[in-house]
C-alpha cells in the first residue's frame, strides 16, 4: 500500500493548464512529490470541455512512470467514469473525490473497487460540522471495505470556511478560525480507525511566516501532507514535514529499546504510549 506521507506538498494544477504534460512527466517542477490536476473548482464550467480534452491528450503522451504521484480531482462521478475509460488512465495513481459525503460516497467508491487506483475523498460539506454524520460516514467506509482504496482523506478548508461565510484572514493560521476545532474533530474521528488526513491549502502566497506557523500546527495534529496552490510554497511545506535527526533517533529508540520508560534528549520516552508516534515518524522518512 502506498504510504500517504509520500504526498508531501501536493500541487493543485487546473486541468486547463498549458503545461499539464510537462508537469506530469516531471519536466516542469521536478521537485514535486505529488500533483493534482483539477477539473472541479479550479476550472470554470465553460472551460471544462477544454480541460478534459487537455487531460485526455496528456494521458496519451504521459510517461508510464514519474517521480511525482499523479492524481486528477474529478468534478463528479460521471467524469470519474469517463476518465476510467480513457487510454492511459493506468498512468494515474488515483483520483481526488470532491465534496464526498453519505449522499455520493457509493457513487464514487463503487467505481474504484475493481480498479488499482487509489483515491483521496475531500471532506468539505456541511456534514463535516455534524459529529454523528462523520461517524456514520467513517463506519460506512469501513463496512463497505472502501478504506483499502483510500490513500488519505483531504480536509477542504476553503469550502468549509465558505459554508460559514468566512474567508481565512491573512494574519493567522486556520487553527485560529472556527475550523481549528473542526480539524481536531476530524482527526479524532478518523485517525484512530486507520485513516490518514491531509492539511488544507494555505491560500495566501505572500505570507510565508504564517504558512510555517500553520505547518507546525498541521504536524501537531498528525496530518500527513499539505496541498500547495503555488510552486513557491513547495520548499516550505517539504521542509516542515521533513523528519529531524533527533526525531528519527527518538523514534528508533522507542521501537527498539528494551526499557519501558527511558529519557532521551530531555524528554521521557514511554514505549507503551509513544510507539504509534514513532511508527509515524518512520513512515514520514519516506518523504526524504
Amino acid at each position: 500500500m502506498l504510504n500517504a506521507y509520500r504526498l508531501g506538498a501536493s500541487l493543485y494544477v487546473p486541468a486547463t493548464h498549458r503545461d499539464v504534460l510537462k508537469i506530469a512527466n516531471g519536466a516542469k517542477w521536478p521537485e514535486l512529490r505529488s500533483v493534482i490536476f483539477c477539473t472541479e473548482d479550479a476550472v470554470a464550467p465553460e472551460d471544462l470541455a477544454a480541460g478534459l480534452d487537455n487531460l485526455r491528450d496528456a494521458l496519451e503522451r504521459m510517461q508510464v512512470r514519474s517521480s511525482a504521484l499523479r492524481f486528477v480531482r474529478v468534478r463528479n462521478p460521471e467524469i470519474l467514469t469517463w476518465l476510467l475509460a480513457l487510454p492511459g488512465v493506468e498512468k494515474l495513481d488515483g483520483f481526488v473525490l470532491p465534496k464526498l459525503d453519505l449522499s455520493n460516497v457509493d457513487d464514487y467508491l463503487s467505481l474504484l473497487m475493481d480498479s488499482r487506483h487509489l483515491c483521496m475523498p475531500t471532506l468539505e460539506t456541511r456534514d463535516v460540522f455534524d459529529t454523528s454524520r462523520m461517524i456514520e460516514l467513517r463506519d460506512h467506509l469501513l463496512d463497505r471495505g472502501y478504506q483499502k482504496r483510500i490513500l488519505a482523506l483531504r480536509i477542504g478548508g476553503n469550502d468549509l470556511l465558505s459554508i460559514l461565510g468566512i474567508r481565512r484572514p491573512r494574519d493567522r493560521t486556520i487553527y485560529r478560525t472556527p475550523l481549528g476545532h473542526t480539524i481536531a474533530h476530524l482527526v479524532t474521528v478518523f485517525k484512530p480507525f486507520g485513516f490518514q488526513l491531509t492539511a488544507p491549502v494555505f491560500e495566501h502566497i505572500d505570507c510565508p511566516e504564517i504558512l510555517r506557523e500553520e505547518l507546525s500546527e498541521d504536524i501537531a495534529h498528525g496530518l500527513c501532507g499539505k496541498t500547495a496552490i503555488h510552486p513557491s510554497q513547495l520548499p516550505t511545506i517539504e521542509a516542515s514535514f521533513r523528519v529531524s535527526q533527533l526525531e528519527l533517533e527518538a523514534a528508533r529508540r522507542i521501537l527498539t529499546d528494551d526499557r519501558a520508560v527511558f529519557q532521551f534528549d530531555g524528554s521521557m520516552c514511554e514505549v507503551a504510549t509513544h510507539s504509534a508516534w514513532a511508527r509515524h515518524i518512520i513512515e514520514r522518512t519516506a518523504m526524504d
